[in-house]
């Protein structure tokens, strides 16, 4: 079974910052992998577990910059903690409007850190349950034939089932009959609810622009 305990990623070049924060970590009941640089970091297999990074922007080879920008790409599920012994107004709006949770500048205090790691892993535990929510959502789209995601389509837009007859040639009972199986199988209890599944698998969007 894969992992699922929540877990803080530390990377930072100086081997004593590594320890200290191990150990802070590990008390507070989180477990911890340490990284002495950022490709170590991304040779290691990637888990789907809740998680965060602490990263240290001044390192040799690829920096922390640049292995922030490498995740928001590659596993946007991890928010990143950044720590720095200096830091200026530029370079923290910058993280931070590239999706850091928090940009902590040496030294700061044990129960800072903590409260960063903290909301970094509730942020990490909310975007894996969305992301597991819509695979789940995209596999129960799958299960649907190809006439039953042209009448989806047609519902989501607005158009009643005399309309959605008309315009695929069937009978209104046939469009009532596939609406029953479609909501069955995407697990839709309302059209309201079928809406809001098809907005989130961007099928509304794809039906504005053909």
């Amino acid at each position: 079974m894969p992992n699922t305990s929540p877990t803080v990623f530390v990377v930072d070049d100086d081997i004593s910052v590594r320890e200290s924060l191990q150990f802070l970590i590990q008390d507070e009941g989180w477990q911890v992998e340490t990284f002495a640089s950022a490709e170590e970091f991304l040779n290691r297999r990637r888990e789907f577990a809740p998680s965060c990074l602490t990263l240290d922007i001044s390192m040799p080879g690829l920096n922390g910059l640049d292995l922030q920008k490498r995740l928001a790409v590659e596993r946007p599920d991890m928010p990143i903690i950044f720590l720095t012994g200096y830091g200026d107004v530029p370079m923290t709006v910058a993280v931070m409007n590239a999706g850091a949770v928090e940009f902590l500048t040496k030294p700061f205090s044990d129960g800072t850190l903590l409260a960063a790691v903290s909301k970094a892993i509730s942020r990490s535990s909310a975007l894996i349950a969305r992301d597991t929510e819509l695979r789940a959502l995209r596999a129960r789209y799958t299960r649907l034939t190809f006439r039953e995601r042209e009448v989806l389509a047609l519902v989501v837009v607005g158009k009643a089932n005399k309309e959605v007859a008309n315009e695929l040639g069937i009978s209104e009972v046939t469009v009532k009959a596939h609406c029953g199986s479609m909501m069955q199988k995407m697990g839709a209890g309302s059209l309201a609810e079928l809406v809001n599944q098809a907005a989130r698998l961007r099928l509304l969007r794809s039906n504005r622009n053909p």
